[in-house]
């Protein structure tokens, strides 16, 4: 079943790597991988939903999709639980599996990018002086340029200059874009 999926998908134009384990596959398992699992409810040794259950556990976040010849409700419930993209009673179509991977690339996709720009905020927030955190802070609470600096014992114009100096910093083209780097930094 393994090499014919692999084939299968091969010839679909999909990049596959396969394991003969569970077991296998973590034994190998990067962290920098990208992609799709496609797994069997029930493989040798570890199952494709304790496979799954294991990565979440390590914290990694690649989508599932799980396959099986013996679905039922509980299995399928314990599988979308863990964030599964498809749960595939065999025989499923090339067609249905295709779908079921391309939601999970589309998927992987999504996450990757929000990684890359929570990255690319947490480096621009980085740059930031004592003070302009502070200014950005007070930005994302809503206040003014003159009730900032009462609350920080400075100029109306230092606060101005600080503000400038974050609009460049953080690339940000108007305060909304401050907002939203307070927001984050908040989070972060």
């Amino acid at each position: 079943m393994r090499d014919s999926l692999s084939l299968m998908l091969g010839l679909l134009d999909y990049r596959t790597v396969s394991f003969e384990s569970a077991e296998a596959f973590l034994k190998t398992y990067r962290d920098e991988w990208a992609g799709c699992v496609v797994a069997d409810l029930r493989l040798p040794g570890m199952s494709g939903l304790e496979l799954q259950a294991e990565l979440r556990a390590r914290g990694k976040k690649l989508p599932f999709v799980i396959i099986t010849g013996h679905g039922d409700v509980k299995s399928a419930r314990a599988a979308f639980q863990s964030e599964a993209v498809d749960f595939l009673e065999k025989p499923f179509d090339e067609v249905e599996l295709r779908a079921a991977i391309e939601k999970g690339l589309d998927k992987e996709s999504r996450r990757i990018q929000h990684a890359q720009t929570a990255n690319d905020q947490a480096s621009k927030l980085a740059k930031l002086t004592r003070r302009e955190r502070e200014v950005l802070e007070l930005v994302g609470k809503g206040l003014h340029a003159k009730e900032i600096a009462a609350s920080l014992n400075i100029s109306a114009r230092t606060v101005e200059v600080h503000k400038s100096r974050l609009m460049t910093k953080l690339e940000a083209r108007n305060v909304s874009e401050l907002v939203r780097f307070a927001l984050a930094a908040e989070k972060g």
